[in-house]
């Protein structure tokens, strides 16, 4: 199962007068990473320096990627990797945004400060798991909708979509994993009458 953030999230700290602004964001592209990396720098455009990190995917299929973005080499781009690769996340980038304070850090400080924004931000980033979910269609008598409800909840479905006519109507998204129990309940709950159908899948991040 891939952890990856479920949000974005950003926070700032300040190093002997220099600001250093980390911003986090989930991506599943490198397309989307240097997306990010370009909405920063708009955000920030008089910045002397704008860091990113970011990991594609997990265990044994990882792309990952860093930069420097003209600090000393080795003491930006690498030790903020090395923080994104140590919170065990996929699927995240991360960017550095630093506001020089007129007093040069040195190699040691540069490293010290990039990896603390890079841990300042990820301790604040929600978890979510990337799990394969369903979107599931369903008439639902009115008289059933209360219970259902609870039913849903109790199984991690989430209602997207819900009109009323004859019947509810609904559409569910919920992680294929939980379809089987999901279809067992709601028969049991229907008496047999309601039947489900599996309209969609895609990844989606599920919050832990």
């Amino acid at each position: 199962m891939l952890i990856v953030p479920y949000g974005p999230a950003r926070t700032e700290i300040r190093v002997v007068n220099s600001r250093f602004i980390a911003s986090l964001e989930p991506v599943d592209s490198a397309e989307a990473a240097r997306a990010f990396l370009a909405r920063i720098r708009s955000e920030f455009p008089d910045a002397s320096h704008h860091v990113p990190a970011y990991i594609l995917g997990g265990g044994n299929s990882v792309t990952e990627y860093c930069s420097d973005d003209g600090e000393p080499s080795g003491t930006a781009g690498r030790p903020l990797l090395a923080v994104l690769k140590g919170s065990g996340l996929g699927d995240a980038a991360v960017v550095v945004t630093r506001y020089f304070g007129g007093t040069l850090l040195g190699t040691g400080g540069l490293v010290k400060a990039y990896s603390e924004a890079g841990r300042a931000v990820l301790a604040l980033a929600r978890r979510a798991s990337l799990v394969e979910t369903g979107r599931f269609e369903l008439d639902l008598p009115y008289r059933l909708f209360d219970r259902f409800q609870v039913l849903a909840e109790e199984l991690g479905a989430v209602v997207a979509e819900r009109s009323f006519g004859e019947d509810v109507r609904l559409a569910v998204d919920l992680p294929l994993s939980a379809r089987g129990d999901f279809e067992a309940a709601l028969t049991s709950l229907s008496s047999g009458a309601v039947k489900v159908r599996l309209e969609s899948t895609r990844l989606a991040r599920i919050p832990l």
